[in-house]
């Protein structure tokens, strides 16, 4: 007990707490290493204490009032500031709350066919393993604040999010995007869980592309083209295009990749045998609406929206530079 009772002059022992933490904070340090002997430690509920020193946890405090002495907390014995006696431990005692939080994130990648896609939302975590996340981000990246936690959690979402998403297609991202996100929750809770973080959900607010790739993506979506055609006719294009930089260099290269390039994928064969019948005639679709559009006509009759035709009489969308069934130029 003598041992116990020890104290150097001038220092008292401190009641060391969390005091009114809002909901959105996540971690607090508090801010004197030099604790003395028989200070006190209060842990609120859904909080937990770490004392944290030379790039190592030494111990972690769940709820409770806590009196610092190596009989009351035995790991305290390896923080004993040697140059005091017992008198003093020096630790980090950083707190962290164990309540859930909302993390946003949002960026830019590039799907499996380089197809430029954004996206932002949100995730929903808590603290799982506070000893782990303390050991693998608050010490090592000394994010002793929320907005500092906050800032690594989006950059690690997002690069997570970006290397994911380049192994999906356009067509998987849109139609089937409900699959597509819980396959995605399941990967980064393997990632988070290496955190000490569990994450419990994963919500896209808003997944888009840009440019023409938006047309692409309409004819894809409503099976009118076959989503291997239509890459197929682009690189025909590219190809073409390139070629016709350097025709002297290229023409042995272009005879033998153009004809491939250009032919149609095999068709799709039905489940059951068809009856003959006759090839049905090309309905123009409003590309905006999806409604029927009449032939010739410069507005679609059903939203308003002004519509383009190729040369070969097959509708597009204002903005389209080449018609998605043809491969046309569009005036």
């Amino acid at each position: 007990m003598g041992k116990i009772a020890r104290k150097v002059s001038g220092l008292q022992p401190k009641v060391i707490e969390w005091i009114n933490p809002s909901e959105d904070e996540i971690v607090w340090r508090y801010p004197d290493e030099v604790i003395p002997w028989g200070s006190v430690v209060i842990v609120k509920e859904f909080e937990s204490a770490i004392f944290y020193r030379d790039g190592k946890v030494y111990g972690v405090l769940g709820a409770g009032r806590h009196i610092l002495d190596t009989q009351n907390v035995p790991f305290l014995k390896g923080l004993v500031e040697g140059l005091y006696g017992e008198s003093i431990f020096k630790s980090m005692i950083i707190f962290v709350s164990l309540r859930r939080f909302q993390g946003k994130f949002g960026g830019r990648t590039q799907t499996i066919e380089l197809a430029p896609l954004l996206f932002h939302g949100s995730f929903y975590f808590r603290v799982e393993d506070p000893s782990m996340f303390v050991n693998k981000i608050v010490g090592p990246q000394s994010a002793y604040t929320t907005e500092e936690l906050n800032k690594y959690l989006r950059g690690y979402f997002n690069e997570k999010v970006m290397s994911y998403m380049s192994k999906y297609s356009i067509q998987d991202v849109y139609v089937k995007q409900t699959e597509v996100t819980e396959k995605l929750t399941i990967m980064l809770r393997k990632d988070f869980k290496e955190l000490g973080i569990a994450l419990e959900k994963v919500v896209f607010e808003g997944i888009d592309t840009e440019g023409e790739w938006r047309d692409r993506l309409f004819w894809i979506m409503k099976g009118g083209v076959q989503t291997g055609y239509v890459l197929q006719m682009e690189t025909a294009k590219e190809v073409a295009k390139e070629l016709g930089k350097s025709p002297g260099a290229a023409i042995g290269t272009g005879i033998v990749m153009i004809p491939p390039l250009l032919q149609p994928p095999p068709p799709v064969k039905p489940q059951q045998p068809a009856a003959t019948t006759a090839a049905p005639s090309y309905q123009p679709i409003c590309p905006y609406c999806g409604k029927p559009v009449p032939f010739g006509a410069k507005f679609c009759p059903h939203c308003g929206k002004q519509v383009k035709w190729c040369s070969k009489g097959h509708l597009a969308s204002s903005e389209a530079k080449y018609c998605s069934i043809c491969g046309e130029p569009i005036a």
